[in-house]
């Protein structure tokens, strides 16, 4: 059965006032310009009209921009203490033997002191060794590369969130 209504996630989004929507906005990405590129594009028709905005305002983001929507995310291995989202998509992480934590803190601190910032990765769905191992590849990279790829990388995290704001109605 086709359907031409919006989802009920969507239409509550849709309708929200400015400060609510960019609250819940800002808790998907910390970047303000990017929640404010997602406000000026509702209301949305669809769930897709809504991602495509995102991916669209990744794109435009500024390294200052990118540098904002990282300091929102806790390092790998060390989610935000009483956040149930950080804690969620860092899961891969909570069953690691103490050796495999130990090596992700060394590898995010030798990442940061690196590039000036948290290792980002779309962590769910992946296994420590994957992130591991992601970090390890990652930080030979130029910091011109690497910054596209976490353009890329938080582009899929704010897929996934914007997915789960949708389903909280």
């Amino acid at each position: 059965m086709t359907t031409t209504s919006t989802p009920s996630g969507l239409a509550r989004f849709n309708t929200l006032p400015d400060a609510a929507a960019r609250s819940e906005l800002l808790e998907a990405c910390a970047s303000t310009a990017w929640a404010e590129r997602l406000l000026a594009a509702r209301p949305c028709a669809g769930a897709e009209d809504l991602y495509a905005a995102s991916d669209a305002a990744m794109a435009e983001l500024t390294a200052a921009d990118l540098a904002q929507a990282m300091a929102g995310h806790p390092p790998i291995g060390r989610p935000k203490p009483g956040d149930p989202t950080s804690a969620r998509e860092q899961s891969g992480m909570a069953g690691a033997c103490e050796d495999l934590k130990a090596e992700m803190l060394e590898l995010n601190l030798a990442y940061q002191e690196k590039f000036g910032h948290v290792f980002l990765i779309c962590a769910t769905g992946r296994t420590a060794e994957q992130m591991r191992d992601a970090v390890k590849e990652r930080i030979g990279n130029a910091p011109e590369q690497e910054r596209e790829i976490v353009r890329t990388e938080l582009g899929k995290i704010n897929r996934i969130r914007l997915a789960r704001l949708l389903e909280d109605a």
